[in-house]
């Protein structure tokens, strides 16, 4: 029965990471949706002029970049949906195998992160009326809420620079709590992987052992 509940309070621990984010982002976009205006108008400096709340939506990717097709929100949203069954159950499988707690810690925030804004995409069109107005459905067209800008740069790019060129932008995107989440877990992966990696294949090593041993017996 103990080794049973420390099991479930492992799962718990981690996918309560999950939920925290969800949480925190929701309650940020939904206090910034009621009590903000959009745009610059509504702008309130934090640090300077570095650092602003400035409220804004994305329709569509990172970045601000879409599908060019009538189905294009609808295609991502769905992607994005199956996207995060994969990833629940990757994160499942981690938690299973007990590997590394710091990577398993990325992963939740990674999931955290991309079902915060997957919220946005689904319910936003209806809960906050944010969908584009030649949606189809204002169901999984929702906007993307936006924030936290850091105002490094702001200007024209050249109509040569792919993607962005031609068109008035910052050079840091605003974005929200979920795309912070994102961002430091896959951070956090690229700076500790030799730790997190080097561990777990020590787990997989052990593991074979004991295999070994089994089967000798």
């Amino acid at each position: 029965m103990v080794s049973q509940n420390l099991s479930q309070m492992k799962y718990l621990k981690y996918f309560g990471i999950t939920l925290l984010v969800i949480l925190i982002d929701q309650i940020v976009k939904l206090a910034v949706d009621a009590n903000m205006a959009m745009g610059t108008a509504g702008q309130i400096k934090l640090l300077g002029d570095w650092f602003k709340l400035h409220y804004t939506t994305n329709p569509g990717m990172a970045f601000g970049m879409e599908l060019g097709s009538e189905y294009g929100k609808l295609i991502l949203t769905t992607f994005r949906l199956v996207a995060m069954i994969g990833i629940g159950y990757y994160l499942y499988y981690l938690i299973k195998k007990k590997v590394h707690p710091g990577y398993i810690t990325c992963i939740a925030m990674i999931l955290g992160g991309a079902i915060g804004n997957l919220v946005d995409s689904v319910f936003y069109g209806v809960l906050l009326d944010n969908a584009p107005f030649d949606a189809s459905t204002p169901w999984f067209h929702g906007q993307v809420v936006d924030m936290f800008y850091i105002d490094i740069w702001e200007g024209f790019i050249p109509d040569w620079v792919p993607l962005w060129g031609g068109s008035y932008t910052a050079l840091w995107p605003i974005f929200n709590v979920a795309d912070a989440s994102i961002f430091m877990g896959v951070v956090f992966i690229l700076l500790f992987q030799k730790k997190f990696f080097a561990e777990n294949l020590k787990h997989e090593e052990e593991d074979e052992i004991q295999r070994q041993f089994i089967e000798e017996k």
